[in-house]
């Protein structure tokens, strides 16, 4: 799997040196970074804008790309464990994905289950900026069979809607299992009614909704300081 742009590169590169196979420069770097890179211990190939742009197939690569192992999903036996996880249901745009996956890591949400059919990885990775790696991300396409199960062993499930309650109106349970909808539909009807609580975020000012990702961080923060 090839990824680029000079963020995810880095974190990779720092974080998770083991999954980088092999390292694409198309352009010239300072003397300190390039030793850093050396340092992983793998092939490093000079390469023209051209080779990287098609390798890139046509994104933002910065001058640096690596060839890296295939990113696992987790199983979703693993996120059951835990005590605060995002259901994510249908959100298909990889940068609203990549943006609430910046903040689920960054303010502790523990794990996240994208339900879908398909989910573009590389695009995942990059728009997460290498968060990805750092929590872990299960992929389920039927959603309401894992709502029950995740009732069955003690998740609250709490469902975000327009005219929700505020998470400070509502006790919440000691596991938690946050369920955000698509950007254009929202959650089905048949997955609300199965949450536990509808909450919601009461805006100052009459406007339609909030993206997606902006609306989870600012949940998930009440949520984790609750």
């Amino acid at each position: 799997m090839i990824i680029y742009g000079k963020q995810l590169f880095l974190h990779i590169l720092d974080k998770h040196p083991k999954k980088i196979e092999e390292i694409y420069l198309a352009k010239e770097c300072d003397k300190a970074l390039f030793s850093r890179i050396a340092r992983v211990g793998v092939k490093i190939l000079r390469i023209d804008n051209q080779k990287a742009q098609a390798l890139a197939h046509g994104g933002n690569h910065q001058g640096f790309l690596a060839k890296v192992s295939e990113f696992k999903f987790a199983d979703v036996s693993e996120l059951k464990k835990l005590n605060f996880i995002a259901l994510l249901w249908g959100v298909s745009d990889v940068g609203n994905i990549g943006a609430i996956v910046r903040s689920a890591y960054a303010l502790g949400c523990e794990g996240i289950v994208l339900v879908a059919k398909n989910v573009n990885v590389e695009g995942v990775l990059r728009t997460s900026s290498g968060a990805a790696y750092e929590l872990p991300i299960a992929v389920f396409d039927d959603g309401l069979s894992l709502i029950n199960e995740l009732k069955q062993v003690g998740f609250g499930i709490y469902a975000t809607a327009k005219g929700g309650k505020s998470v400070s109106e509502i006790k919440l349970k000691d596991k938690i299992a946050l369920l955000m909808g698509s950007e254009g539909e929202g959650l089905p009807n048949k997955a609300t009614q199965k949450a536990d609580e509808c909450i919601g975020i009461r805006l100052k000012n009459d406007f339609d909704s909030l993206n997606v990702s902006v609306a989870f961080a600012i949940i998930c923060d009440r949520i984790i300081n609750e």
